[in-house]
């Protein structure tokens, strides 16, 4: 069963069809990647799922509910939660701050603080819950958000670009940390151009052209289309 759905989803800016007749389905439990060349219209996909952007046309179906018009903060509380390319994180307060506030309306007293420990076991902050956010490492503030994002106990985990400006090592740790949410329940929807990361992860794939689904399939199928390798060096006009 789709946990989310899009229906002929459209999105103009003014003359500029960004998102184009989309039909797409996400799988209960299925870790998801969207790739595509700059400009395919993944970022504004990524915002008509989160109410940031209200579509031009079409549905937008979550857990068997219309959210076509659902206010972000609406579908936040269904479910959905999400971590943006550049993390969101209060650089003034300390890692331990940045998760309590992070999770202070949804848990109280002794289990806000084993909440809070256990997510900074699973980024990989524990030694560093004392630290400034603001002084992490880029790798560390992306796993930070990633904690902020998974403490509300998400149905569905959407990442932009999660691994943007990290080592090898800290992707790959990255990767391992999505794997292991999705073994615990969550189901995850991932904006990625490392390709590496993409076939960590991903068990189905999706790229976007000009706003349009151009091709699906698992990550093997998507490296052997030649159609694919042709829109990335920009020799294919779809």
């Amino acid at each position: 069963m789709a946990l989310l759905e899009t229906r002929a989803l459209d999105k103009w800016f003014g003359g500029l069809h960004v998102t184009a007749g989309v039909d797409f389905a996400l799988e209960t439990g299925e870790i998801h990647c969207l790739i595509g060349p700059n400009g395919a219209g993944k970022s504004t996909f990524f915002r008509l799922i989160l109410g940031e952007h209200l579509p031009s046309g079409g549905t937008i179906l979550y857990d068997g509910h219309d959210i076509t018009h659902a206010k972000s903060f609406e579908r936040i509380r269904r479910g959905i939660s999400v971590k943006f390319q550049v993390p969101g994180i209060f650089k003034a307060l300390s890692v331990r701050q940045n998760l309590q506030i992070a999770l202070q309306h949804h848990l109280a007293g002794h289990s806000l603080g084993e909440e809070i420990d256990r997510l900074l076991e699973f980024t990989q902050l524990k030694d560093a819950e004392k630290q400034l956010a603001g002084n992490l490492s880029h790798g560390q503030k992306q796993w930070l958000e990633i904690g902020m994002a998974i403490g509300l106990k998400p149905k569905l985990l959407l990442l932009d670009e999660p691994t943007a400006g990290m080592t090898p090592d800290e992707t790959h740790a990255t990767g391992e940390m999505v794997k292991t949410l999705n073994n615990e329940g969550v189901t995850v929807l991932a904006v990625e151009h490392d390709m590496a990361f993409v076939r960590q992860i991903a068990q189905r794939v999706t790229v976007l052209h000009f706003g349009k689904i151009f091709a699906q399939g698992t990550i093997d199928e998507i490296v052997a289309d030649e159609r694919v390798a042709a829109i990335y060096l920009g020799e294919a006009h779809a």
